[in-house]
């Protein structure tokens, strides 16, 4: 058998339960640079247990949909935030906690210009682009230990059109 999940619109409600969007709508909550510049200030809270906040280039191969799902990955020490460097839509994909095992699964199609920050120790689908070049800005912690933990799925689970 396998899950069939369509993926919804990113609001940043239907999302709360799994981070933060990133996105510069609605008026500013400062204009800065002589006037000529809104300030979207604040946004997410990045949630470290030891190490620093670093900031990294991800270049990622872009997929498509239908898209299938194998695996899920969380970081149980640190937030991850992802800030595309394009214009372009991507797919989201997070799944609840069962008692340490990825629950039920949820998959969200950013609009043009939002990003995600997704709390620490969220069950998470790999960075999944639609469209080329796949370049995003990502905050997460650096630091020693181990900080992912991977979950194989033995079923088939599909995100659709």
């Amino acid at each position: 058998m396998t899950d069939r999940i369509r993926p919804q619109p990113l609001t940043a409600e239907a999302f709360a339960p799994f981070g933060d969007v990133l996105e510069a709508t609605g008026a500013p909550d400062k204009i800065i640079n002589q006037g000529l510049c809104g300030r979207y200030h604040d946004r997410a809270v990045l949630d470290f247990n030891e190490g620093r906040a670093g900031i990294s280039l991800f270049k990622a191969e872009p997929r498509s949909l239908p898209y299938r799902l194998d695996m899920v990955e969380r970081h149980p020490d640190g937030s991850q935030a992802f800030l595309p460097m394009s214009m372009d839509p991507f797919l989201v994909i997070v799944a609840t906690d069962n008692r340490g095992q990825p629950g039920q699964i949820h998959a969200f199609l950013t609009s043009a210009g939002q990003g995600v920050n997704l709390h620490r120790g969220v069950w998470h689908g790999v960075l999944t682009p639609l469209h080329a070049p796949g370049l995003f800005g990502v905050v997460d912690r650096i630091g020693d230990g181990q900080n992912l933990e991977e979950h194989w799925f033995d079923r088939e689970i599909v995100i659709e059109d």
